[in-house]
């Protein structure tokens, strides 16, 4: 039961979320293509990741990785920010018009958890918040960017 509940709650932030990207992906010059929109969520989840970690994670070529990133670069969504540790290496920051794109997507996690908060007693909503933590920092040991 656990398992179908979990899969069925997942499945419909994952709906909601292709919804989201599918109505702000729009075929005219400098739209975001769907394979860009998800480049960018990446970029976002792995916190200014360099281009190698990038590609890494996503287990691509460093070209590929380049050629995403520099196509994003172009349409203004990322940055290229220079180390401060390797002057040499540069990070990949979100710009101020990735920030307003992202914001469409936050809304319904938001919406979600305010009628967690309106239904449950807040005791039940405070065990949820733990469990939540130990299940994203202890048992998924493999998103860990």
């Amino acid at each position: 039961m656990l398992d179908k509940n979990f899969t069925e709650v997942y499945e419909k932030f994952e709906l909601q979320f292709f919804r989201r990207v599918f109505e702000n992906v729009r075929e005219r010059d400098g739209s975001l293509s769907a394979m860009e929109a998800f480049s960018l969520e990446v970029i976002y989840l792995l916190r200014e990741p360099t281009v190698g970690q990038f590609a890494d994670f996503l287990n691509i070529s460093q070209s590929n990785a380049t050629y995403k990133v520099n196509s994003l670069i172009k349409k203004g969504y990322i940055e290229r920010q220079n180390s401060q540790i390797d002057r040499r290496e540069y990070h990949l920051v979100l710009s101020e018009k990735f920030l307003n794109y992202v914001g469409i997507f936050n809304n319904y996690e938001h919406t979600v958890m305010q009628r967690i908060e309106e239904r449950f007693p807040a005791e039940d909503v405070k065990k949820f918040d733990e469990m939540l933590h130990i299940i994203s920092h202890e048992l998924m040991p493999e998103c860990d960017s």
